[in-house]
Protein backbone atom coordinates (compact mmCIF):
# COMPACT_ATOMS: atom_id res chain seq x y z
CA UNK A 1 0.00 0.00 0.00
CA UNK A 2 2.92 2.34 0.68
CA UNK A 3 3.98 2.36 -2.98
CA UNK A 4 0.41 3.05 -4.10
CA UNK A 5 0.05 5.89 -1.59
CA UNK A 6 3.28 7.38 -2.95
CA UNK A 7 2.13 6.84 -6.54
CA UNK A 8 -1.22 8.55 -5.92
CA UNK A 9 0.37 11.56 -4.21
CA UNK A 10 0.60 12.80 -7.80
CA UNK A 11 -3.21 12.84 -8.07
CA UNK A 12 -3.83 16.51 -7.41
CA UNK A 13 -7.62 16.29 -7.95
CA UNK A 14 -8.04 13.55 -5.33
CA UNK A 15 -5.98 15.61 -2.88
CA UNK A 16 -7.93 18.80 -3.59
CA UNK A 17 -11.22 16.94 -3.06
CA UNK A 18 -9.99 15.53 0.30
CA UNK A 19 -10.13 11.87 -0.77
CA UNK A 20 -8.39 9.38 1.50
CA UNK A 21 -7.37 5.83 0.63
CA UNK A 22 -8.65 3.63 3.48
CA UNK A 23 -7.91 0.12 2.19
CA UNK A 24 -6.03 -1.52 -0.65
CA UNK A 25 -5.62 -5.18 -1.55
CA UNK A 26 -5.07 -6.77 -4.95
CA UNK A 27 -8.14 -5.87 -7.01
CA UNK A 28 -9.81 -4.02 -4.13
CA UNK A 29 -9.84 -0.49 -2.73
CA UNK A 30 -11.84 1.68 -0.35
CA UNK A 31 -11.65 5.49 -0.59
CA UNK A 32 -13.51 8.07 1.55
CA UNK A 33 -14.46 11.68 0.82
CA UNK A 34 -16.18 14.05 3.23
CA UNK A 35 -18.88 16.18 1.60
CA UNK A 36 -18.00 19.87 1.97
CA UNK A 37 -19.35 23.01 0.31
CA UNK A 38 -16.94 22.60 -2.61
CA UNK A 39 -18.54 19.23 -3.43
CA UNK A 40 -22.11 20.59 -3.62
CA UNK A 41 -24.35 21.47 -6.53
CA UNK A 42 -27.14 24.04 -6.73
CA UNK A 43 -29.49 21.75 -4.80
CA UNK A 44 -27.02 21.60 -1.88
CA UNK A 45 -26.36 17.91 -2.61
CA UNK A 46 -23.07 16.27 -3.55
CA UNK A 47 -22.45 17.10 -7.20
CA UNK A 48 -22.55 14.17 -9.61
CA UNK A 49 -19.09 15.15 -10.80
CA UNK A 50 -17.74 14.89 -7.25
CA UNK A 51 -19.34 11.48 -6.79
CA UNK A 52 -17.97 10.31 -10.14
CA UNK A 53 -14.50 11.60 -9.21
CA UNK A 54 -14.60 9.63 -5.95
CA UNK A 55 -15.65 6.44 -7.75
CA UNK A 56 -13.04 7.04 -10.46
CA UNK A 57 -10.23 7.52 -7.96
CA UNK A 58 -11.21 4.35 -6.11
CA UNK A 59 -11.29 2.57 -9.49
CA UNK A 60 -7.76 3.84 -10.17
CA UNK A 61 -6.45 2.65 -6.81
CA UNK A 62 -7.97 -0.83 -7.19
CA UNK A 63 -6.87 -1.27 -10.79
CA UNK A 64 -3.28 -0.24 -10.03
CA UNK A 65 -3.12 -2.42 -6.89
CA UNK A 66 -1.41 -5.28 -8.70
CA UNK A 67 1.71 -3.13 -9.22
CA UNK A 68 1.17 -2.50 -12.94
CA UNK A 69 0.04 0.82 -14.36
CA UNK A 70 -3.62 0.64 -15.37
CA UNK A 71 -5.49 3.38 -17.24
CA UNK A 72 -9.24 3.69 -17.73
CA UNK A 73 -10.68 2.96 -21.15
CA UNK A 74 -14.35 3.07 -20.14
CA UNK A 75 -16.45 4.06 -17.15
CA UNK A 76 -20.19 4.31 -16.63
CA UNK A 77 -22.01 5.49 -13.52
CA UNK A 78 -25.59 5.35 -12.28
CA UNK A 79 -26.84 7.62 -9.50
CA UNK A 80 -29.46 6.27 -7.07
CA UNK A 81 -29.89 8.84 -4.32
CA UNK A 82 -28.71 12.26 -3.24
CA UNK A 83 -26.18 12.78 -0.46
CA UNK A 84 -26.18 16.11 1.38
CA UNK A 85 -23.64 15.71 4.17
CA UNK A 86 -21.30 13.30 5.87
CA UNK A 87 -18.70 11.06 4.31
CA UNK A 88 -19.09 9.16 1.06
CA UNK A 89 -17.22 5.88 0.71
CA UNK A 90 -16.32 4.20 -2.56
CA UNK A 91 -15.55 0.49 -2.60
CA UNK A 92 -14.06 -1.13 -5.70
CA UNK A 93 -13.92 -4.82 -6.49
CA UNK A 94 -12.33 -6.53 -9.44
CA UNK A 95 -14.65 -8.55 -11.68
CA UNK A 96 -12.09 -9.58 -14.30
CA UNK A 97 -8.30 -9.57 -14.43
CA UNK A 98 -6.69 -10.32 -17.76
CA UNK A 99 -3.20 -9.73 -19.07
CA UNK A 100 -4.18 -6.42 -20.69
CA UNK A 101 -7.81 -5.72 -19.71
CA UNK A 102 -9.46 -5.70 -16.27
CA UNK A 103 -12.98 -4.88 -15.07
CA UNK A 104 -14.24 -3.32 -11.85
CA UNK A 105 -17.47 -2.45 -10.05
CA UNK A 106 -17.40 0.50 -7.68
CA UNK A 107 -20.18 1.24 -5.17
CA UNK A 108 -20.47 4.65 -3.52
CA UNK A 109 -22.34 4.65 -0.22
CA UNK A 110 -23.27 7.25 2.38
CA UNK A 111 -22.61 6.98 6.12
CA UNK A 112 -25.74 4.85 6.64
CA UNK A 113 -24.54 2.37 4.02
CA UNK A 114 -27.18 3.42 1.49
CA UNK A 115 -26.10 3.08 -2.15
CA UNK A 116 -25.62 6.54 -3.66
CA UNK A 117 -24.09 5.48 -6.99
CA UNK A 118 -22.58 2.50 -8.77
CA UNK A 119 -19.91 2.61 -11.45
CA UNK A 120 -18.53 0.00 -13.82
CA UNK A 121 -15.09 0.49 -15.32
CA UNK A 122 -12.62 -1.17 -17.63
CA UNK A 123 -8.87 -0.53 -17.64
CA UNK A 124 -6.01 -1.22 -19.99
CA UNK A 125 -3.08 -2.73 -18.07
CA UNK A 126 0.20 -1.33 -19.37
CA UNK A 127 3.54 -3.12 -19.16
CA UNK A 128 4.92 -0.29 -16.95
CA UNK A 129 5.13 -0.97 -13.24
CA UNK A 130 4.25 1.38 -10.39
CA UNK A 131 7.82 0.93 -9.07
CA UNK A 132 9.31 2.08 -12.40
CA UNK A 133 7.03 5.15 -12.47
CA UNK A 134 8.03 6.07 -8.91
CA UNK A 135 11.72 5.65 -9.77
CA UNK A 136 11.37 7.97 -12.80
CA UNK A 137 9.46 10.50 -10.69
CA UNK A 138 12.20 10.43 -8.05
CA UNK A 139 14.96 10.86 -10.64
CA UNK A 140 13.09 13.78 -12.21
CA UNK A 141 12.64 15.47 -8.83
CA UNK A 142 16.33 14.97 -8.02
CA UNK A 143 17.59 16.66 -11.17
Amino acid sequence: MEALNEYFKGDKLAAAMNMTIKEVAPGHAVVAMPITDMHKNGLDAAHGGAIFSLADFCFAVASNSHGRVAVAVNASISFFRAAFSGVLTATARETHLGERIAGYVIDVTDESGALVAAMQGVVYRKADTIAAVLKKRSEKESS
